[in-house]
């Protein structure tokens, strides 16, 4: 039977690579099955000055994991006396992830600067894989939109395209 009822999409995060930094973005809906726990959950958090994660999956595991991987970066920052990379964070993340991949249930992206390799997008899905790719998209109501974004994505696009892409 046909209806005319809305499609709910899920959680979309998504991050974009440009030559400056990175652009980040998410929806900010949490749901308890068809019910809408919260309508302001902010999915982007900060794990050091110039590194975010995007959250998908359980909002317990995920944040879990985001204040583990902040803590140790934090502990990196002060002992090399340097701010971490991207990848480093990155990697903390993946190793969380693979070595609790039984027990959580988080998808996440991991973005931000550093001054060696600039702007960089990581992502490490549920299973704990890392891929750095130029765009990542992850949650439930990701597979609404990989059409749309493979069609308009173009590599080398500035800030401002980057942010209109995202919010798009």
């Amino acid at each position: 039977e046909w209806t005319a009822e809305p499609v709910s999409t899920g959680t979309t995060i998504m991050a974009v690579e440009f030559d400056g930094g990175v652009v980040i973005g998410a929806d900010s809906r949490t749901t308890t099955g068809s019910y809408v726990a919260n309508r302001v959950t902010d999915k982007l958090t900060p794990v050091h000055d110039r590194i975010f994660c995007c959250r998908s999956g359980s909002a317990a595991d995920t944040q879990a994991v985001a204040d583990a991987v902040a803590y140790q970066l934090a502990f990196h920052s002060v002992e090399l006396e340097e701010p971490p990379r991207v990848r480093t964070a990155a990697r903390l993340f993946q190793q969380s992830c693979y070595r609790y991949r039984e027990e959580l249930s988080a998808g996440i992206i991991v973005a931000g600067w550093d001054p060696r390799r600039g702007g960089q997008v990581y992502v490490v899905p549920l299973g704990g894989l890392l891929l750095r790719q130029p765009f990542a998209v992850g949650g439930s109501g990701s597979s609404y939109i990989y059409g749309f974004l493979d069609a308009t994505f173009q590599p080398g696009m500035s800030r401002s395209q980057c942010q209109e892409f995202v919010a798009r």
